[in-house]
């Protein structure tokens, strides 16, 4: 009907008049409606546009979702708690809701696409399965990155709410299981806006810490809406890069819920209880275990013996050997005795490495006052041997009155008077100065004995 108020019969129209008739007619007749489709030929220019058709078995339609609808479709799931971060892409289903418009320099209709929605799955499955299928294809979560939990961890670091249900059951657990445990807890949000940043800057204080042992992140059970902080590719990244200093726990909701954080952690536990059911041990546990192999060993000691023994009653049975029945029944006394003895070693080992431990330190403390008696013995000795050999220095025989005669100008010293010959120059060295003299006369045989026995007389 409205065809008729706007085109006037017989009139001429040019292209431009015709084509905007067109687009005023269909704005008016669809000013809102959902379609529901294929897309396909999608692109993104610089502009930020995106540019599709919406496609099914029998017809095509063109589609364009301008920058500013796209902006506000992502605001709107962000202020519901449900993630903008899903793609579009070649094949998805969608259903749009939109006005149909001309765009007036091609001639073709299209839709301006206002609203977007995946058709049969929620706009947070959606997501999920595409960042698991993309961290999946980088390997995030091959197994070969896994590490085991330490057998007893000294300390374990926390990444929840202060305040929420999760944190109070981990802490009942590891009381009522190993109350000694050191715990750290980083406070952070688990849902909401920020909850995802505030998480992996948790997971990133606790990879620079080189103390702690294992890591556990996670929440309470609630929606995929609650959920979702976990499910983020920051959160994700930050529990990878974690991984590489110490393993990590994830305990995120029920049973039933998985998240991305589950895929890539190390383990994933069913709730924030059985994490911490998984981390420590009861401590009876462990009394159990070093019971269990302390019994084994008495037991394996036993058995070794009891072979022993029969293989001595055997010998002893032997009529070659019934001389040395004395003899074996001593043997088997003996085994008795080691057999006592190893028990009491088993038993007292923990106070033997207390012995030791002591001991050593004592044999210290004797080495250390020995070296210092034997450095003050040597220090003695190398002061009498200095005291010594001044004593014998020729400058203190010259300091007596003595001198030494040289010859070959003072470059060898003389010891017998046969070593020179009249007429020859000597050099005669006092304590203090030295004489130059010619030799008149040399007599071997006189003896300074002698000359001191004429002079006594």
């Amino acid at each position: 009907m409205k065809t008729e108020s706007l085109i006037v019969r017989d009139r001429v129209y040019t292209v431009s008049e015709l084509t905007r008739l067109v687009r005023l007619e269909l704005e008016s007749a669809f000013p809102f409606v959902w379609v529901e489709g294929e897309i396909s030929n999608l692109r993104q220019p610089a502009s930020g546009h995106f540019y599709f058709t919406l496609k099914d078995e029998n017809a095509q339609l063109r589609a364009v979702m301008f920058r500013s609808d796209a902006s506000r479709i992502q605001s709107e799931l962000k202020k519901n708690n449900l993630s903008p971060r899903f793609e579009l892409k070649d094949g998805m289903k969608v259903i749009c809701g939109g006005r149909i418009t001309v765009y007036e320099k091609s001639g073709d209709y299209q839709l301006v696409v206002e609203k977007l929605e995946p058709r049969g799955k929620g706009a947070l499955q959606l997501a999920f399965e595409q960042l698991k299928a993309r961290l999946q294809a980088e390997g995030l979560f091959d197994p070969k990155y896994k590490k085991k939990l330490p057998l007893l961890p000294k300390k374990i670091g926390i990444v929840t709410s202060p305040t929420g249900a999760a944190i109070r059951d981990i802490l009942r657990i590891i009381e009522r299981r190993f109350n000694r445990l050191h715990i750290i807890i980083y406070p952070s949000l688990v849902q909401g806006e920020g909850a995802a940043q505030n998480i992996a800057q948790g997971l990133d204080y606790f990879s620079r810490r080189d103390d702690i042992d294992v890591v556990i992140v996670g929440r309470g059970g609630g929606s995929i809406e609650d959920l979702w902080a976990f499910n983020e590719e920051v959160v994700a990244r930050a529990i990878f890069n974690c991984m590489k200093t110490k393993p990590v726990i994830s305990a995120v909701g029920h049973e039933i819920d998985f998240t991305i954080a589950d895929f890539v952690a190390d383990i994933r536990a069913s709730t924030p209880s059985a994490a911490a059911e998984m981390v420590v041990s009861k401590e009876e546990e462990f009394r159990e275990k070093i019971d269990n192999l302390l019994n084994r060993l008495c037991q394996l000691e036993k058995y070794h013996l009891e072979r022993l023994r029969s293989r001595v009653n055997l010998l002893a049975e032997e009529r070659i050997i019934r001389n040395f029945e004395y003899h074996l029944m001593d043997l088997g006394q003996s085994l008795d005795e080691l057999e006592n003895r190893a028990w009491k070693a088993i038993q007292a080992r923990k106070q033997l490495l207390s012995d030791y431990k002591n001991r050593s330190q004592q044999l210290g403390q004797t080495m250390r006052h020995l070296l210092q008696i034997r450095l003050s013995e040597l220090d003695g000795v190398w002061k009498r041997l200095a005291s010594s050999l001044d004593n014998l220095s020729p400058l203190n025989v010259i300091k007596k009155g003595y001198t030494i005669c040289w010859k070959a100008g003072g470059l060898l010293p003389v010891q017998k008077a046969s070593e020179v010959e009249p007429g020859e120059e000597v050099i005669v060295s006092f304590y203090r100065g030295e004489l130059d003299c010619r030799v008149n006369r040399v007599d071997p045989k006189v003896k300074i004995e002698s000359k001191f026995i004429k002079e006594n007389q």
